[in-house]
């Protein structure tokens, strides 16, 4: 068969090939869907019923084991305050017993000679020290009223540090770790530390002096938590006076720091003759929430400003007696006799004060929101903005035209503070007082020491006030060196308690 054409297999043989080929393919795949998936099945649904409850399982222990160890972690601490506790209440029993009984021993040793008495005596006053820091170290966790003033302290340092970060950028971080929060804390629980030790040589309420009411005489109002800052105000003050006992300071401070304001005060009396009337705000039962929208808003948490800022829109109802106040801030040093303040004729305007704009700088726009209908139907954007410091109040005008009332309206305009920025007073006066002030000579008022390092030294030298206004206050670290000896000369340095308190003058 050489030659011959290859076998081919011919065409109903190729189909049967192929119809038995597609016969065993469909046999398998029917032995592999009717014994391997039941299987498969079985072994997901297996996995699935025993997965998922074993994950929940896992997650359950988890969570049982983190709150074992908090609640172990309180239990620890527990146990430690327990025994803290118990050993204070034996440390107080047995002080209490010594002293019963070294009670009785003075009692029984009247008749001694002093000789013999002195070794007593000595025991005595060692065992009192020993008391009271005993007592000290204790009051805090008996004290609510400390407690309270900590954490105003530290809501305070936060609220400074916040400020101050919106003003300054960098800056803040500097003056919040300066010694403002701390070291006037300090300077505070020492003046109270020492009014404790002897509680009959402070009055806790004073008798009011004549003079504060007497319109005849120079008033001045100081709002201010800072005891030190205050003291060189006064201190300055006096010294520039013709006649300082015509000049009257009120002081309104929180009622936390009253006691020792009434303390600096009692142990360094104003000087020259110049009167000092303290009084925290809580003496003035007018201020509530009812009356005050400035109470309500801080005290729904929708006000930044402390409410010290807001008091001086207070005044004719604080001093109903007075006529005129000069209104003063607490970083200030007077230079030179203010008694011309009361002469000035306010041409029958409420609010006398130094303008500060210059340019197209510092105008009614930098501090208002003009994008309000209110802002812009009632102020104009290029009216030339003043300043806080120093200002001299008309309180007959001020009660006449209803700038309290005025202020509560614009008050509750601003609640969203969609007006101006809450964290700043300055906006509210310059709206309650638009068109009823009056421009004071420069040289009343000069600003900047706080922040300008370039100010003439002749314009200085001619101010009858400085104002330290701006982040570098002159009891901070972060002064400027060439203004801090103008507020400096004022502090009264042999009040021991300021280096002990780490001021830093």
């Amino acid at each position: 068969m050489a030659g011959g054409r290859a076998f081919r297999p011919s065409a109903p043989r190729r189909a049967a090939f192929a119809a038995l080929l597609t016969l065993l393919l469909l046999a398998t795949l029917s032995f592999l869907l009717s014994s391997a998936p039941p299987a498969s099945s079985s072994s997901r649904s297996r996995s699935s019923s025993s997965s998922r409850p074993s994950s929940r399982l896992a997650a359950v222990r988890r969570h049982a084991a983190d709150h074992a160890a908090v609640l172990a972690a309180y239990a620890a601490h527990a146990r430690k305050l327990k025994e803290a506790s118990a050993a204070q209440s034996l440390s107080f029993s047995t002080m209490s017993s010594d002293l019963s009984a070294l009670s009785s021993r003075l009692a029984s040793h009247l008749s001694l000679p002093e000789d013999a008495v002195k070794p007593l005596e000595k025991e005595a006053r060692d065992r009192i020290k020993l008391a009271r820091l005993l007592a000290a170290d204790a009051k805090e966790g008996f004290d609510t009223q400390s407690k309270i003033q900590k954490l105003s302290d530290t809501v305070f340092a936060v609220g400074e540090q916040l400020a101050r970060a919106r003003r300054a950028g960098r800056m803040s971080s500097r003056i919040a770790a300066g010694s403002t929060p701390k070291s006037l804390h300090c300077l505070a629980m020492r003046l109270l530390e020492a009014r404790l030790a002897k509680p009959s040589a402070f009055a806790d309420d004073p008798d009011p002096s004549p003079e504060f009411d007497d319109p005849s005489l120079y008033h001045y109002a100081v709002f201010s938590d800072n005891v030190l800052a205050v003291s060189v105000v006064v201190a300055s003050a006096a010294r520039a006076a013709a006649d300082p006992s015509r000049h009257v300071f009120h002081v309104v401070t929180a009622p936390m720091y009253l006691p020792a304001f009434r303390v600096w005060f009692a142990r360094r009396p104003p000087p020259l003759g110049v009167h000092v009337q303290l009084l925290a705000y809580s003496d003035f039962p007018f201020l509530n929430e009812t009356s005050s929208p400035v109470l309500r808003q801080i005290e729904a948490g929708k006000r930044d400003v402390a409410l010290l800022d807001s008091l001086r829109f207070y005044l004719p109802d604080m001093f109903p007696a007075l006529q005129r106040v000069v209104l003063l801030e607490d970083d200030v040093v007077v230079q030179r006799d203010l008694a011309g303040l009361w002469h000035i004729d306010l041409d029958g305007k409420v609010n006398g004060a130094v303008e500060m704009c210059f340019g197209g700088f510092r105008r009614y726009s930098k501090y208002l929101n003009f994008t309000q209908d209110i802002v812009q139907e009632r102020f104009n954007p290029d009216e030339c903005a003043w300043a806080y410091g120093v200002n001299v109040y008309d309180l007959d005008a001020w009660r006449r035209d209803g700038c309290t009332e005025l202020f509560h309206q614009y008050m509750e305009m601003n609640e969203d503070g969609a007006l101006w920025d809450p964290t700043t007073v300055l906006p509210a006066g310059l709206m309650t007082f638009y068109g009823n002030t009056k421009p004071l000579d420069k040289s009343w008022h000069v600003m900047g020491l706080g922040y300008n390092p370039s100010i003439s030294p002749e314009v200085i030298a001619g101010a009858a006030v400085i104002h330290f206004n701006g982040n570098m206050k002159p009891w901070l670290d972060v002064a400027l060196n060439q203004y801090k000896s103008l507020w400096t000369k004022y502090v009264d340095s042999e009040m021991e308690f300021l280096t002990l308190c780490n001021f830093g003058l």
